[in-house]
């Protein structure tokens, strides 16, 4: 997936920026869920491995999970290709504009989102949909049988402290 095409975007957005998660999402309707408002603030790593900053470690399905500072969240964009049209029928993102700008309570989250007027990222098959983990967005569950395949990839260009490391680490 990472071709010259995609490459030359990473290279745009930051020259310096490494691949650190990816993952295939596969809405068919047999399978139709809906996930809620949040931001992605965890990050996978090899290692717990306790730094000043990181916070909230969890360990699910054999991976090390931990909220960094907001100053890696900051650093990491995400690419996310899309295998069939995606619009609002089967379960597009919605986002609510400007508010990647930095992390917020459950509370918070509640707030501006039962008061704002989220978008929704229609996109068509072998888009590219640009985002930054900080921006507040769910998913609702699809109401057709159209499938609503994702290949989603996290890069960055920050190196984690000390002897931690990006679970997922794949230098282009």
């Amino acid at each position: 997936v990472l071709n010259e095409n995609l490459l030359e975007i990473i290279r745009f957005l930051d020259p310096d920026a490494f691949l650190t998660k990816a993952i295939y999402f596969d809405k068919p309707q047999t399978q139709n869920w809906a996930v809620g408002w949040h931001q992605d603030i965890p990050i996978n790593v090899k290692a717990k491995i306790p730094s000043e900053g990181y916070s909230s470690w969890t360990f699910k399905k054999g991976i090390n999970c931990v909220c960094p500072p907001e100053e890696v969240l900051h650093n990491i964009f995400t690419l996310r290709i899309h295998l069939d049209d995606t619009h609002e029928q089967n379960g597009a993102l919605k986002v609510i504009p400007g508010s990647h700008k930095q992390g917020f309570s459950d509370e918070e989250i509640n707030t501006i989102t039962a008061n704002s007027n989220p978008t929704t990222c229609s996109i068509g098959s072998g888009g590219v949909h640009l985002m930054k983990p900080l921006i507040l967005h769910s998913s609702p569950r699809a109401t057709t049988q159209k499938k609503r395949r994702v290949i989603h990839l996290e890069f960055s260009s920050m190196e984690l402290p000390g002897e931690m490391e990006w679970l997922e680490r794949i230098d282009l």
